[in-house]
């Protein structure tokens, strides 16, 4: 556990109180401290933008592939 915690990037985040409040409430529920919710939401949008930036790029090799002429 602390090898994991040494490898860690610290980071000082302002954030609004109201926000916050809505992420200690989140947290509180999923049963994680509020950084380790905000990493976790983090981490899935890292995820979901990877995703999304692999499916663009397929899609575009697909509709370029479709739009060159036969036997190119």
């Amino acid at each position: 556990m602390i090898r994991a915690m040494a490898s860690r990037k610290p980071y000082l985040l302002r954030i609004d109180p109201g926000l916050w409040a809505e992420l200690e409430a989140w947290a509180k529920d999923e049963l994680r401290s509020v950084n380790g919710q905000i990493e976790y939401i983090l981490r899935q949008a890292v995820s979901k933008r990877k995703g999304a930036s692999a499916a663009a790029k397929s899609t575009a090799k697909a509709s370029a592939s479709s739009t060159d002429p036969p036997g190119s």
